[in-house]
């Protein structure tokens, strides 16, 4: 790359960055201590950014110094539209919500680098995916090689691990849901903490289906699927990963509304997930899933169902045990510094919560 189209680069992801932010130039400027003009010429590649403004940009757009230097890799899995100089409230989030995922993927690739961590291939699925009973299938297959039988899911967390997808939740306010990103030998996906429980369930057992079945532009569906038939595909993996089924006709024949409510609370689902997955098995008809769907369980009635015992997957635990360990023995062969831990562990625990290791490395 030329140097010009370099800071060109550069200049343009300041200009996405600031726009995601929703600030005017005069904002940015005032910020990290520059006039309006001057960031006017950096965003048009005009300027170059010395160390000092290069940080002072990264910690008021919230975005890491290397993702102002490299192109991102292409994102996977995202529900959202590419951030313009207008941006929509829609788009700003999804930019947001890639720069964690790219940070995420860096920080793993980091881990790998040093060798404290070794990424699991991911299960991909191995048979046709042309239709949305392929891809029930595929969370079928996916449940029998994690040994998870039809009983709900532990924690996402720790499933993704197994299947060789990494998560991590962050906290993003008016973010979106959740991205994937396959690079290399690292399958890694971000959820938004802001969802409500059963919304970020179904958003990782989402992202889980874009790499289960593999990336959707090179799938065996049909190509003229559009993206939103394509999308709803992977719904209906998420759907029968989070509640088979075989577990809603295991209630049967006669299926009451109280037992669907239980369901839902045991598999940490949606009532409207549960309802379709119900009709699905031919116990209830259309008819009747929109008389129960019209009343929607409370959030007492659902624990109530369960012995107030609903647990909060996706929310104190914020990355994979293995990587936790991972972030631990490199900080205690003095690979990254404290603070670089507590970062890298993303409210896990605080810096205080870490212990104080003399190391041979020299920091």
């Amino acid at each position: 790359m030329e140097l010009e189209e370099g800071w060109a680069a550069i200049g343009e992801r300041v200009r996405r960055a600031r726009a995601a932010m929703r600030f005017s130039q005069e904002d940015l400027g005032r910020e990290v201590g520059l006039d309006r003009t001057m960031i006017a010429k950096i965003e048009a590649g005009t300027r170059r950014i010395d160390g000092m403004e290069l940080a002072r940009l990264s910690g008021a757009l919230g975005m890491p110094m290397r993702q102002f230097l490299y192109d991102p890799p292409e994102v996977i899995s995202r529900r959202s539209g590419i951030v313009a100089e207008e941006t929509t409230v829609g788009e700003s989030a999804a930019f947001r919500l890639d720069v964690a995922l790219v940070a995420w993927l860096n920080d793993m690739q980091q881990l790998c680098e040093i060798g404290v961590f070794e990424p699991k291939p991911v299960l991909l699925y191995p048979s046709a995916r042309t239709s949305s009973d392929d891809v029930r299938d595929a969370a079928r297959w996916l449940r029998r090689q994690l040994g998870l039988g039809h009983e709900p899911l532990g924690s996402l967390m720790q499933i993704g691990e197994q299947a060789g997808v990494l998560f991590t939740v962050v906290e993003l306010e008016d973010g979106g849901e959740g991205a994937s990103i396959h690079e290399g030998d690292l399958a890694v996906s971000v959820i938004n903490l802001s969802a409500p429980v059963v919304r970020r369930r179904s958003t990782a057992a989402h992202e889980l289906g874009h790499m289960v079945l593999g990336d959707e532009y090179v799938s065996d569906m049909d190509i003229h699927a559009s993206k939103a038939e394509r999308e709803a595909a992977i719904d209906a993996f998420a759907a029968e990963l989070l509640l088979p089924e075989d577990a809603v006709a295991a209630r049967g024949p006669h299926l009451e509304r109280g037992d669907l409510v239980k369901l839902s609370a045991e598999y940490q689902v949606s009532w409207s997930l549960a309802l379709r997955q119900a009709e699905r098995t031919g116990l209830i008809d259309a008819k009747q899933s929109r008389r129960w769907g019209a009343s929607t369980p409370t959030k007492a009635e659902l624990r109530d169902a369960i012995g107030w015992l609903l647990q909060q997957d996706l929310e104190k635990v914020r990355v994979p045990p293995s990587v936790a360990h991972a972030i631990m023995r490199a900080y205690r062969e003095g690979w990254i510094a404290k603070p670089r831990a507590a970062e890298l562990m993303r409210g896990h625990v605080d810096e205080s919560e870490l212990p104080d290791f003399e190391s041979d490395q020299g920091w």
